[in-house]
């Protein structure tokens, strides 16, 4: 008779090829067997029946700004917020910490208080930023998932955009790294000078901020970066896209051969620039939500398969940097509070359109796994793999509240948004970490994953 640490009975398993009502049994935190029904003892059973498996989401894009701006958002309230929302992998952005990860004793020194305070498995994104180009090489050994640069002016001074020459130079490091470069794409110089635009006509709406920032902008980065991909061969990622003219952009450089891959987020899928309109700065980020219509052509997208993967980009702040009292959007803190909801967001977007299960766990799993070199250990219910699980029930809804929210600042633009699904459980490497959709009191565990190719990462010193 077979002994597993944990055994998951009677679920709705959603593997690559559908889905299925299985037992999983769980062995020093890998799948160990996938069966109708396991015959075994183990030290904890859990009944999943009438609810639903599926890998745990593994969000490439979230801003946690430790070291420096915890009080922003730090590795302990935000993977706990991530374990709420069935995430068992995060990758955490260069910027925004201080100081930004942009060196390799910047790397050491975040993952060090990763590994010592999230509750979920966590990567690191190194950046790309002018003067630190030799710093490349460095990270990529370190163990970063890949690079991060911004095309449009970042109002970070430690994390200042790339101009072109920095771009081309890095793209070329970059790509003789083997690794892949992830872009914010707006035009800076487009988006600056409609800025300065609405500024000196004393226009601060709304509708103004939309327009300083119009689809056209993130056409004419999109393509100038592919243009610099076909010179150096680095392969891109496009982060957080919101137009259906870009996605086309990048359909065509599919097409051609072109190694580029491309994520929308939760928010561009669920709200649209009326909730600008109504909500106000907690509904501001870059690129800006678009109008009612783009959002349709989006989902269309999503459905037809022009996205790779969802993210949450997840960006936080204390909410007086929102501004709440003074409308002048050019002026308040561009970014979205989410992380916890991006699965349920896709749960949403599928339950309403009949997308399969497989779909999502294919957005929100396996496409990132084997985008970022992870696919040895994550991204799909397989035995072998880490028992990485989000247990979710289809017929409960959940409503967002203060209460449920695990952010450590609550302000965010899905407060009271009721999601037709919710995330019963998450369990991370076969250890519990959210049952009952409570987040339970257990020591940090989280392991900082790096891409198949380099020795995982041991306990890290104090860099400083």
């Amino acid at each position: 008779m077979e002994k597993f640490d944990l055994l998951i009975r009677g679920g709705s398993v959603v593997l690559p090829t559908g889905v299925t009502q299985a037992d999983l049994g769980i062995v020093d935190g890998k799948i160990a067997a996938i069966a109708a029904q396991l015959e075994g003892e183990a030290k904890q059973e859990w009944d999943a029946s009438g609810r639903h498996i599926l890998p745990g989401m593994i969000d490439v894009h979230v801003h946690f700004s430790e070291p420096g701006r915890e009080h922003w958002e730090g590795f302990t309230t935000g993977s706990a917020m991530m374990a709420a929302g069935g995430c068992t992998t995060f990758f955490d952005m260069p910027l925004n910490g201080i100081p930004s990860t942009v060196t390799e004793e910047a790397l050491l020194e975040k993952a060090r208080l990763g590994g010592e305070k999230s509750v979920v498995d966590f990567g690191l994104w190194g950046g790309l930023v002018p003067g630190n180009e030799d710093d490349l090489e460095p990270l990529a050994k370190g163990g970063v998932i890949g690079f991060k640069a911004f095309l449009s002016t970042t109002g970070n001074k430690e994390f200042e955009a790339v101009d072109d020459m920095t771009l081309l130079t890095g793209m070329k490091k970059i790509a003789a790294l083997g690794k892949i470069l992830a872009l914010h794409s707006e035009s800076a110089a487009i988006t600056n000078w409609l800025k300065a635009e609405k500024e000196a006509a004393g226009q601060f709406s709304a509708d103004d901020y939309l327009e300083t920032r119009p689809i056209i902008a993130e056409v004419e980065a999109v393509e100038r970066a592919l243009y610099y991909s076909q010179i150096t061969g680095c392969a891109l990622h496009f982060v957080h896209i919101s137009s259906a003219a870009a996605v086309a952009k990048i359909e065509a450089a599919k097409a051609r051969g072109m190694n580029v891959t491309v994520e929308t987020c939760a928010h561009y899928l669920l709200f649209n620039h009326e909730d600008l309109r109504t909500r106000g700065n907690i509904a501001k980020c870059a690129p800006p939500l678009r109008e009612a219509q783009e959002q349709q052509k989006l989902i269309a997208l999503l459905a037809e398969g022009k996205f790779d993967m969802l993210s949450s980009d997840h960006s936080p702040c204390p909410y007086d940097m929102k501004d709440p009292k003074d409308f002048n959007l050019f002026e308040a803190w561009g970014g979205i509070s989410g992380g916890q909801f991006t699965l349920l967001a896709a749960l949403e977007v599928a339950l309403a359109h009949h997308i399969p299960l497989e779909r999502v766990a294919d957005w929100t799993a396996a496409a990132p796994a084997a985008r970022f070199e992870l696919a040895d250990r994550k991204g799909r219910i397989e035995v072998g793999l880490d028992a990485d699980l989000a247990i979710v029930d289809l017929e409960e809804s959940f409503t967002v509240t203060e209460g449920n929210y695990q952010a450590k600042h609550k302000q965010t633009l899905y407060m009271g948004h009721t999601f037709p699904a919710s995330v019963i459980g998450t369990v991370v490497r076969g250890q519990v970490v959210v049952q009952g959709g409570q987040v339970l009191d257990a020591a940090p565990q989280g392991n900082w994953q790096k891409p198949m190719g380099l020795a995982a990462a041991e306990p890290v010193q104090s860099a400083l």
